[in-house]
């Protein structure tokens, strides 16, 4: 069916707490009722990332992105909007200036960013894979199984320079490579998805978003390392995340795209959920294997590393939802565009939590090298209340073993301001 106009709402944890369900439920009544869900779609999308403005609404294809809306206000924006064509400009970001502030592109918010990890999210409906296959979903699955091989896949990742976004930094395709060069066997592909910093909630939002990305990158590591089985570990605490990862799963298995045999190419590859207690400790690696084994959650000591001995002491590589992200858009794009974003020594974007005492607080995503101060004011638009700005902290404390040299590194800001 074709349809003329699309209305997008957010259905992140964020919005939906602030009723962001009821909105879509409202929509769908007053359309049907009116005869016009024929011509108008509603699509429920992941995190659109501006939490503080939330419930958000954007229609397509004008793009117009209202803020703040109620169940109230969806008959006028029907009315208005969707029958008649004129902005409802109370609902605009920005109301005085509605006409150059009615599109997300012009949001300053959002002019800085750069979306890579966050790509799909806000944009397409998470619980259906057709949605995700319409903007190249398992297509760099597609030419990993039947135009590389192992080795050019790891190199492929080597050649990009990602890192991995939730530690220590280490190269992504070194880590890959160490668990390829290890005797074949069983092996296996682990996503640490148990993000426990206050404050945090990149990656719960991106598998909220668009869990198929996740999976795509999980089963080209797993192509890339030898291992035939996978496991997310994801804290039980995240409701949504899991039952969009379910539903993405199931959906992924009946179009053979996990499993045996995947897209006939003789690759047994599949995925298990495993749920974490809130134990802030599993979200170091070795204790988060541990606790899959159905041990006690105890960070043990590195020599040898997972890659080397993991998962009941066979090869293990385990990245986080923001690394494992990247994954299929640099098969894609190729290592050589991926390096061309971000500074000499660190590639790609990283996606942040700006959370405290700042007017524009949300999900972010912006290229490795922007500055503190972009954040904060360009993006977060300066500190509330027309304070002077005090103090940030990026990141939060981290689960460290006895072994461990680096802290994790910056993955949400929490502002403070002077009175």
């Amino acid at each position: 069916m074709a349809y003329q106009s699309y209305v997008l709402v957010c259905g992140g944890t964020a919005c939906c707490s602030s009723g962001g369900d009821k909105v879509v439920a409202e929509f769908k009544r007053i359309l049907a009722e009116q005869k016009l869900d024929e011509t108008v779609q509603v699509v429920t999308t992941g995190c659109l990332g501006f939490c503080e403005q939330g419930p958000i609404v954007k229609i397509l294809p004008q793009g117009t992105f209202y803020v703040q809306v109620k169940p109230e206000d969806v008959k006028e924006i029907v009315a208005e909007h969707l029958v008649k064509g004129r902005v409802v400009q109370r609902l605009c970001y920005d109301p005085e200036q509605a006409k150059k502030l009615v599109a997300e592109a012009n949001i300053p918010f959002y002019q800085k960013q750069y979306r890579i990890v966050l790509r799909n999210c806000g944009v397409i409906d998470p619980e259906k894979i057709e949605d995700y296959i319409a903007r190249d979903g398992y297509k760099a699955i597609e030419k990993v199984l039947f135009e590389m091989t192992p080795e050019q896949v790891v190199e492929e990742i080597l050649k990009s320079g990602l890192r991995g976004r939730g530690g220590a930094g280490f190269p992504t395709g070194m880590k890959w490579k160490f668990a390829m060069q290890q005797p074949k066997g069983q092996k296996y592909m682990v996503c640490n998805a148990d993000e426990g910093d206050p404050g945090a909630y990149m990656d719960r939002s991106t598998l909220e978003g668009d869990p198929h990305s996740v999976l795509e990158a999980m089963t080209i590591a797993g192509y890339a390392i030898g291992a035939s089985k996978g496991f997310i570990y994801i804290r039980a605490e995240y409701p949504l995340a899991i039952r969009r990862l379910e539903v993405a799963i199931e959906q992924a298995h009946d179009l053979g795209l996990l499993g045996k045999d995947i897209l006939g190419s003789g690759f047994d590859f599949d995925i298990e959920l495993r749920f974490g207690a809130g134990a802030f400790v599993c979200g170091e690696e070795t204790a988060l294997l541990q606790s899959i084994e159905g041990n006690r959650g105890m960070p043990r000591p590195r020599p040898p590393f997972p890659a080397v001995k993991g998962l009941w002491g066979r090869p293990t590589v385990i990245n986080n939802v923001e690394t494992l992200a990247n994954i299929p858009v640099i098969i894609n794009k190729g290592a050589d565009w991926f390096n061309k974003i971000g500074t000499a020594t660190t590639k790609g974007t990283k996606v942040f939590a700006l959370t405290g005492k700042v007017n524009n607080s949300g999900l972010i995503e912006v290229p490795m090298g922007t500055t503190l101060r972009e954040i904060i004011f360009d993006i977060g638009g300066g500190i509330r209340g027309g304070h002077q700005f005090k103090a940030a902290q990026t990141g939060g404390s981290t689960p460290r073993s006895t072994t461990s040299r680096s802290p994790r590194s910056a993955r949400s800001w929490a502002l403070a301001a002077s009175s």
